[in-house]
């Protein structure tokens, strides 16, 4: 038999989310290309028009 105390904890909703390989894999890939993408457009936007 099981102790109750052990079926009513719950697993925290952080660890859910970053025990999932394919999520790590989207943050680790989206995040650098979403910075490279605002760093990029910034550097367009701050070229001087004549």
């Amino acid at each position: 038999m099981q102790d109750p105390i052990e079926e009513s904890e719950q697993i925290p909703m952080m660890q859910k989310l970053l025990d999932n390989p394919f999520l790590l894999l989207f943050i680790g890939v989206a995040t650098p290309a979403l910075l490279y993408l605002v760093w990029g457009l910034a550097e367009i936007f701050t070229i001087p028009v004549r």
